[in-house]
């Protein structure tokens, strides 16, 4: 079974909602809003810079 986690940003920000489901291998990313369209999917060492260089406004 998935298990959907929706991002703490998204609550209180009118249904912009992202949710991430990982895997021991993968990071999976969709919109809430249209989840029928699919989603992405990134390894987790790459999800994983990705995050650090939002943290870190490099981005």
């Amino acid at each position: 079974m998935e298990m959907w986690t929706k991002s703490s940003y998204s609550y209180g920000n009118g249904g912009n909602c992202v949710e991430v489901y990982r895997t021991e291998r993968d990071t999976h990313v969709r919109d809430t809003q249209h989840r029928q369209l699919g989603q992405l999917r990134v390894p987790r060492a790459e999800w994983a810079a990705f995050l650090n260089a939002v943290r870190t406004q490099e981005l």
